[in-house]
């Protein structure tokens, strides 16, 4: 008989946010963390050397700065701090890993300035190759759209 009236921002922000959040900002920490660590640890395998040879501009600067990101952001993922800002930096470091390593995979050559793939290609390949960075890419946008949950430094956020 009486209707539960929601308004527009019910329907648009979560009114509760599962703790189980907290799992996984864990595990896109964990993933972010090392990655961005490794840069700094195998510079010639997954930082300096590995931007220039995908062709990311200017890679002496850039994957030291990605590398910092990664980190920086991953960490404040893990405490839940400024959760959705780390969130935008990690959705916008993905679509960039997207861009310059699997989309020439998918088409088969590289564009601007991303080198052209080296095995196979088509679109199984570079699902295959990008299925991590998918991965990341939609937990990254969960975290934006729904915040840190409840077992968060703050859960404000």
């Amino acid at each position: 008989m009486f209707m539960n009236r929601q308004s527009p921002t019910d329907r648009v922000i979560a009114p509760h946010v599962p703790s189980a959040v907290v799992l996984l900002r864990i595990a896109v920490a964990f993933v972010f963390v090392t990655e961005g660590v490794q840069k700094f640890l195998y510079p010639e395998l997954l930082g300096v050397g590995r931007f220039l040879k995908i062709g990311i501009p200017y890679p002496e600067i850039s994957a030291p700065f990605v590398g910092g990101v990664e980190i920086a952001a991953g960490a404040l993922l893990l405490v839940g701090f400024f959760t959705r800002l780390s969130a935008v930096a990690l959705v916008i470091d993905m679509l960039v890993a997207l861009a310059a390593t699997k989309g020439p995979i998918l088409l088969g050559y590289g564009y601007w300035g991303f080198a052209a793939p080296t095995g196979k290609t088509g679109f199984w390949a570079a699902a295959h190759d990008a299925r991590l960075d998918v991965m990341m890419l939609f937990s990254c946008l969960l975290l934006l759209s729904i915040g840190p949950g409840g077992i968060a430094f703050d859960d404000r956020d």
